[in-house]
């Protein structure tokens, strides 16, 4: 349950946005692409015009569901940060267009480390797959109309449901959202 605000005024904490390489985002997940590094799979029908490459290791735990979410731009502040103990959660673009992810590594602690948190900026070619229990806020737009498929687990998408937020958190089987400005007055203000 979150706690009063420490101030009335949350104190902004700045992290600047790298672009997302599969390096810089290896302590989060893995990039979702094309990676010429990984050799196809040895299935040869279509006289090889179709080369399939396992570039990420999704797992789940229940039934997986893959809603296409439209974004509208928004600022870029991080209120919450949420998590997920059963799925490795992933983000696919759909049309090409930009947008910005912002992590916290996997931590067995109520909240995310502040101190490691770390935004990036995907052209559009490519999104990710998140760790298990990685912290993430929900990616942000630099376009409107922006569309990700996300692939994750039923019970994460319905913790989110309004039935399930308390005082602006929501928790459920496989969801623990957090909000950092009521529990430590802090908003993270995300900058290009």
């Amino acid at each position: 349950m979150a706690t009063a605000a420490l101030s009335a005024t949350p104190r902004i904490v700045d992290v600047p946005v790298k672009r997302a390489t599969p390096g810089a985002l290896a302590p989060y997940g893995q990039v979702i692409g094309h990676d010429p590094n990984v050799a196809p799979m040895p299935i040869d029908f279509y006289g090889g015009a179709a080369k399939v490459r396992r570039v990420v290791d999704f797992r789940a735990e229940g039934t997986i569901e893959m809603p296409v979410v439209t974004l509208q731009r928004r600022p870029l502040e991080v209120r919450w940060m949420e998590r997920h103990f059963k799925h490795t959660q992933a983000f696919v673009p759909l049309g090409g267009k930009p947008f910005i992810a912002c992590f916290a590594p996997p931590n067995d602690r109520e909240l995310p480390d502040l101190d490691r948190v770390e935004a990036f900026l995907f052209d559009g070619s490519a999104g990710f797959l998140m760790h298990i229990g990685t912290w993430h806020e929900f990616p942000f737009a630099l376009v409107d109309d922006t569309a990700l498929l996300v692939i994750l687990t039923r019970a994460a998408t319905d913790g989110l449901v309004r039935d399930n937020v308390i005082q602006d958190e929501a928790h459920g089987e496989d969801l623990d959202k957090k909000d950092l400005e009521a529990r430590l007055g802090v908003r993270l203000a995300l900058h290009l």
